[in-house]
């Protein structure tokens, strides 16, 4: 159950010597040397740290999560720790950048496909290299561009003085709570903007939380948080003293603001006359993928991979942008039948839990009425649907933000075949550009080749996740996060713009993360020489809010002894 408290009226006259005084706050950024912005984001970055304690625990309370359960991690993860990152990143990087350097200075990138250059910002350096063993992350830049392109203009926005972005409007996510925190920190370091953050109604109670731990941005006129509704939201996005709007939502609340509501609201988007006055940045989550490539696994293989798909999907209760909706597998594979009994069976077997974000219900119900023979989980809170290859329904134009999971069946053929077929599906079928998965047995990537990275690199996301979750993704701070490059405004998909990338890298195209197939210590026992246990982002990973509140901690202050104390967290999942 919920503890949200209605958002009390917000009186919107607030809003407008709010931004005046931002306004002044901006110019007072554009003034500061490179070193003074590093050390005000570095003391932001220790303020989070003191209440990340309290805001655990209002998001918790928010969700209807008891303290003591495992999922209790998923807020220490998702909130406090990738903010925690994200700032001692940027601070950082503006460090590097006033000393001379560059935050990708030690990076050598390697080539890619199609052109393009790979660079590895996952680990960067040994304490990273063993706490994530086995784990990687790429940023893949643009199609031709060159390695001393990328170097010269990365951190370039960031580095500018005497250059003010005027006041940005960031209108905040309801589901994990280090999204808006991370989007103001984007405005701020990138973009030059002063920021009035308006959290979304479901974060009422974070109010006060945010306010503390964002409290020196608030102190230099740099950030006013502020709570309200549709009508505040509109209020604010046509105010004249705002200059930006970024908002993390769906495809059809960018739709209202950029064109408005009504029967007009299409002939608008016809004759590309929005009703915004302003340039707008999005994340709009999509339909993701997860790609099954055919191979021999072992019964233990088969039950770790469906676990890793349901946690993909019932992480935060499925209430997750990047969460897996559509399970891509082939109709030849001689375990196919296997592997979707294990999918059953994680459904069935992971305990129960309410879908907490409002809608939820209504939603559930619209996909269950939508396509039939939907099979129900959860005593009806999970929704497994099967649908055909050339099939047109919701499931694969609808982003439901709640625990359903789809499932197709291609003439793949084999490794090769089914990869093929099933990036062409994904990118033709599925709405959205923002995530998709990939699982793969270490043999069936080896025997593929060359031709494994080519189909990566034909997939049209902006995070590509390969035997884990692109989660990770949006954890890791050096990783950029949003949808892949080319949306315009009539046709948003996941969004435009990217967020996070705390190496401040230029001519990013996409993030392509990487994991072991089978967790320590089969991995090891079958030649993947990786430690790491299973993730404590798993659903039943029953180690999870240890490690969680552990690596939050880790992320207030990297050191080398509070290494061991996760590691045996880690290893109890």
């Amino acid at each position: 159950m919920s503890l949200v408290t209605p958002a009390p009226p917000v009186d919107v006259s607030g809003f407008d010597a709010a931004i005046e005084r931002l306004s002044t706050g901006a110019k007072a950024w554009a003034a500061m040397s490179l070193g003074e912005r590093g050390e005000l984001i570095a003391r932001t970055h220790d303020s989070v740290a003191r209440v990340a304690e309290r805001w655990t625990r209002t998001a918790l309370d928010i969700k209807g999560l008891d303290p003591k359960s495992a999922l209790a991690g998923e807020e220490w993860l998702s909130g406090p720790y990738a903010t925690l990152a994200g700032f001692g990143t940027v601070a950082h990087s503006l460090a590097t950048l006033a000393g001379g350097g560059s935050p990708i200075g030690s990076i050598t990138p390697k080539k890619a496909p199609g052109g393009r250059l790979a660079w590895r910002v996952l680990p960067l350096d040994s304490r990273e290299a063993l706490l994530f063993h086995g784990f990687s992350a790429e940023v893949w830049t643009l199609p031709g561009v060159s390695e001393a392109d990328v170097r010269t203009d990365t951190g370039a926005d960031a580095s500018r003085t005497g250059v003010s972005g005027g006041v940005g409007l960031v209108l905040g996510a309801g589901n994990i709570t280090s999204i808006g925190p991370l989007d103001v920190l984007t405005e701020l370091v990138v973009h030059h903007r002063a920021t009035v953050l308006k959290i979304n109604p479901t974060f009422a109670n974070l109010l006060t939380v945010y306010r503390h731990a964002l409290a020196p941005l608030i102190e230099a006129d740099l950030l006013r948080v502020v709570q309200g509704g549709a009508a505040e939201g509109a209020y604010l996005c046509n105010h004249d003293g705002i200059s930006h709007v970024h908002i993390t939502g769906s495809v059809e609340t960018h739709d209202a603001i950029v064109w408005g509501r009504g029967k007009d609201s299409a002939t608008r988007r016809r004759e590309g006359r929005p009703v915004l006055d302003k340039p707008i940045t999005s994340e709009l989550g999509g339909v993701s993928p997860v790609i099954v490539v055919p191979g021999e696994w072992t019964a233990a293989d088969l039950r770790f991979q469906a676990e890793n798909i349901i946690s993909m999907r019932l992480h935060n209760a499925g209430h997750n942008c990047c969460a897996a909706q559509m399970i891509v597998i082939d109709a030849a594979w001689p375990q196919r039948e296997e592997f979707v009994r294990e999918l059953r069976a994680a459904l069935t077997r992971v305990p129960s839990r309410t879908p907490w974000y409002p809608g939820s219900d209504q939603r559930l119900k619209d996909a269950a009425r939508a396509h039939s023979g939907a099979e129900t989980f959860s005593d009806g809170d999970r929704l497994l649907i099967q649908v055909q290859p050339d099939e047109v329904c919701p499931l694969t134009r609808t982003e439901y933000f709640a625990p359903v999971l789809g499932l197709v069946e291609l003439d793949g053929g084999g490794a090769r075949g089914l990869l093929d077929r099933a990036v062409e599906y994904v990118n033709r079928e599925l709405a959205g550009t923002l995530s998709a998965n990939i699982l793969i047995a270490p043999a069936e990537r080896r025997n593929l080749g060359a031709a494994f990275d080519e189909a990566v690199s034909r997939l049209d996301y902006g995070g590509i996740a390969i035997n884990t979750w692109t989660g990770l993704a949006f954890l890791a701070p050096t990783a950029t996060w949003g949808a892949f490059p080319g949306h315009t405004l009539d046709d948003a998909q996941s969004g435009i713009g990217i967020v996070h990338n705390a190496l401040l890298m230029a001519h990013s195209e996409r993030t392509v993360v990487t994991g072991p197939f089978r967790p320590f210590p089969r991995s090891v026992l079958n030649g993947e020489m990786t430690l790491f246990p299973k993730p404590p982002w798993f659903v039943t990973a029953r180690s999870a809010a240890s490690t969680g509140r552990k690596l939050s901690g880790y992320a207030s202050g990297p050191s080398w002894a509070k290494l061991p104390s996760i590691f045996a967290s880690a290893f109890r999942a």
